[in-house]
């Protein structure tokens, strides 16, 4: 791999005696992860059924090594787990969530570090997931439909925009900030090409303003957690300092009792800094601060449900815990929502809460994001196949399967007691009803 010249010089007052072994490094393979979904497996099940030979990520107990082709297996049609790059499942981990927290992931996509976050807050609270672009937030609003998280709204706004709207709500930060990706380089050789024509000026007027636009957004006694993918410290260290300056409310975390195998920052010893030559992984940088002041509690609201005939009669075929939930009609989407006051009003959003269904000429008609919410035991008709069954594949290929059962109407399809999704069932025939976009090719 050529390495551009100006970069190498860059580089190596970065590393210094370091340098030659962050030269041989990219003679080595990349290493490749997998994070378990623990809001439908347990990592000791996962652990148990899982067809790939695992070892755990040492910064993340619900993160493993893995082999680089795991993406096709039913088990990830399932949700039961998420594929990550090994460094980048740092920030989420190191983020302190606690249950009932507000939460903002300000640079979203696609989804890996919002669907931990989302596992931390164990359903409770809410997860607002945004990334200024809503082409690539399709890709995480797919991801959170696949680990079947009903607390999330997933938006597509501008930072700027959202702290006028949200000032001091948030209980919890992320940004993991776009960056010139230098800690990706060995994995994606693409970006040195971006890194050539932009460098490290370009991105640090767009890291310092959300940056700031997010320390408003942050209520006293939250946290704040900064992350890129990139080594130069005009995109890491300097743009914390930068914050720390700028709000004095700020207050710089020391993170490395908990993670000691981490570099410390450069400067600034209480950042983080995750080189690809010292661990199993790529290059990273984390810090973490907290904003001066008391936490205050969130708490839940009264909300009435919308009600209809259709949408009656199949939610008796369910027996969802709704507690802490209530039911809103969003144009012909019906949508499970969070008994928080979050008004996203005036903003971009891809999805609000769990997409029940659709309502059509007072027709219900359950979602794919439904079937990945629902465990077995909240639903009536279940068939449950094998994931060595063939029928598992012709499911998933959206094609029509037999069934023993002698089952009437909706039913939902697991794999191992996982859900896929639903089929419609008559005469022993079930109507494939996956997602089309979800289908395997």
């Amino acid at each position: 791999m050529r390495l551009p010249e100006e970069y190498l010089g860059q580089i190596k007052t970065i590393f210094k005696d370091d340098y030659n072994a962050y030269l041989d490094c990219f003679n080595n393979p990349s290493f490749f992860g997998l994070r378990a979904n623990t809001s439908k497996i347990s990592i000791e099940n996962f652990q148990a059924i899982s067809p790939f030979k695992l070892r755990q990520v040492p910064w993340c107990k619900d993160g493993f090594y893995c082999d680089k082709h795991v993406g096709k297996h039913p088990y990830y049609y399932a949700g039961l787990y998420y594929i990550q790059e090994p460094s980048a499942m740092a920030p989420a981990e190191i983020l302190p969530i606690e249950e009932g927290d507000f939460v903002l992931d300000a640079c979203s996509a696609p989804g890996g570090k919002a669907t931990k976050l989302a596992n931390k807050l164990n359903g409770t609270g809410i997860l607002v997931s945004n990334d200024i672009s809503a082409s690539r937030q399709n890709a995480t609003l797919k991801n959170i439909e696949r680990f079947g998280l009903r607390n999330c709204y997933v938006i597509s706004e501008d930072t700027k925009k959202l702290k006028d709207k949200y000032p001091c709500f948030f209980d919890k930060i992320l940004v993991d900030a776009p960056c010139s990706g230098e800690g990706m380089f060995r994995k994606d050789p693409s970006l040195i090409n971006s890194w050539l024509e932009k460098g490290n000026d370009y991105y640090p007027p767009i890291q310092k303003e959300i940056l700031d636009n997010c320390v408003e957004m942050l209520k006293d006694g939250g946290y704040l957690l900064y992350s890129t993918c990139t080594f130069n410290t005009c995109e890491n260290e300097e743009i914390v300092k930068h914050c720390l300056d700028k709000h004095p409310e700020m207050k710089l975390m020391n993170i490395h009792k908990d993670y000691p195998f981490f570099e410390k920052g450069i400067g600034l010893e209480e950042c983080a800094r995750l080189y690809p030559f010292k661990l199993e992984g790529e290059g990273h940088f984390v810090a973490l601060m907290k904003k001066d002041g008391k936490a205050s509690t969130n708490k839940t609201s009264n909300f009435s449900s919308y009600q209809n005939n259709s949408l009656s009669d199949f939610l008796k075929l369910c027996n969802i815990n709704v507690d802490n939930y209530h039911i809103e009609r969003i144009n012909d989407g019906i949508h499970l929502l969070p008994n928080h006051d979050f008004d996203n009003a005036s903003i971009r959003t891809l999805r609000s809460g769990l997409l029940l269904g659709t309502i059509k000429k007072d027709v219900f008609e359950p979602s794919q994001a439904l079937a990945m919410a629902l465990r077995p035991n909240e639903f009536t008709q279940v068939i449950n196949l094998s994931v060595d069954d063939i029928n598992v594949q012709k499911y998933l290929k959206g094609e029509t399967i037999s069934i023993e059962q002698d089952y009437s109407g909706w039913v939902l399809v697991c794999v191992d007691s996982y859900p896929l999704g639903f089929g419609k069932a008559n005469n022993h025939k079930l109507k494939n009803k996956i997602d089309s976009g979800w289908r395997v090719l």
